[in-house]
């Protein structure tokens, strides 16, 4: 038996539990990952709660989790891919990683680089590849200007720096405390509140380029109001309102292949992005670990360790 995050109905943090369960048998292309460490995101934590029910709805008994880094423990037939031992790190499309095993399928898989660390890898995959996915969104070219709310949270520290890596000139809109981590990494920092469209107007005179937002609708209407061309708008959150305006709302699911994964892991493994770790929990704290995420004033990644 192997233990795992597991919730029966929807509700707040109290639905989670540890469960009990069958280490999983692995199917024909699949490998079962002992699992070292499993990211936490905030679509989690909105599946759980029920307000993505239309589009992700649960079935219960339903377990959680997307991120993950492990070892190999078994492999189905016809894997060829990966031998027992492995160390690998990838994703889970049926909410199963924060568990102490799971089964992959291998194109789900990449090698993971001996450079990362457990806690990296393992929340690499939905930061990694929504980062990619909105930087491709916005078409950066080097010297464009472009801001990004929430830009010291899990997500947002990687698309600053990924539109560093493309030459931007990036404006991060986060609280007066993530100042100097956003500075270290050659971005200018914004606080958010009242005034906001002065401070981004004095710190561009020249106009904003592109403008990602990855907190709420409010923000894609203030990109509208800064005049940035609503093709180069894109919001990982606030769909009716990029809709309404014409912006975009590509997201991890535009981007999850191994190739954008790779991509993003060699671009951490070599020094070039930072993926910050906030906090580690072990598996029994999964309560406590959202907890902490769902203040949304985490800087980086929460990480599970089973």
């Amino acid at each position: 038996m192997a233990r795992a995050v597991r919730f029966d109905h929807y509700g707040g943090r109290d639905v989670l539990y540890i469960a009990d369960v069958e280490i999983p048998t692995p199917a024909e292309k699949q490998v079962v990952v002992e699992v070292r460490a499993a990211g936490i995101n905030p679509g989690e934590a909105a599946i759980r709660s029920g307000a993505l029910e239309k589009v992700f709805p649960a079935t219960f008994p339903s377990g959680e989790g997307s991120d993950l880094a492990g070892t190999v423990s078994s492999l189905g037939a016809g894997v060829t891919e990966f031998a027992a031992g492995d160390e690998v790190l990838g994703w889970s499309w049926q909410r199963s990683s924060q568990a102490e095993y799971v089964a992959v399928p291998v194109d789900q898989l990449i090698r993971k680089p001996p450079s990362l660390s457990w806690e990296v890898a393992g929340s690499l995959y939905v930061v990694g590849v929504t980062a990619y996915a909105a930087v491709r969104a916005v078409d950066v070219h080097p010297g464009d200007t472009v801001a990004v709310s929430a830009a010291a949270g899990g997500v947002g520290t990687v698309v600053v720096q990924l539109l560093g890596t493309k030459g931007a000139s990036v404006l991060g809109i986060a609280s007066e405390s993530n100042a100097d981590w956003l500075t270290s990494h050659g971005v200018t920092q914004i606080s958010y509140g009242e005034g906001l469209a002065d401070r981004l107007k004095a710190a561009a005179p020249n106009g904003i380029d592109a403008f990602i937002d990855l907190f709420g609708p409010e923000y894609v209407q203030l990109a509208v109001d800064l005049g940035v061309p609503p093709d180069r708008i894109e919001t990982i959150i606030s769909r009716e309102k990029a809709q309404a305006v014409g912006a975009k709302t590509e997201g991890s699911g535009d981007a999850s292949t191994t190739a954008v994964l790779s991509e993003m892991a060699d671009l951490v493994a070599s020094g070039r992005i930072e993926v910050p770790i906030a906090a580690t929990y072990p598996l029994e704290k999964v309560r406590d670990a959202f907890t902490e995420l769902e203040q949304r004033h985490t800087r980086g990644k929460i990480v599970l360790i089973p």
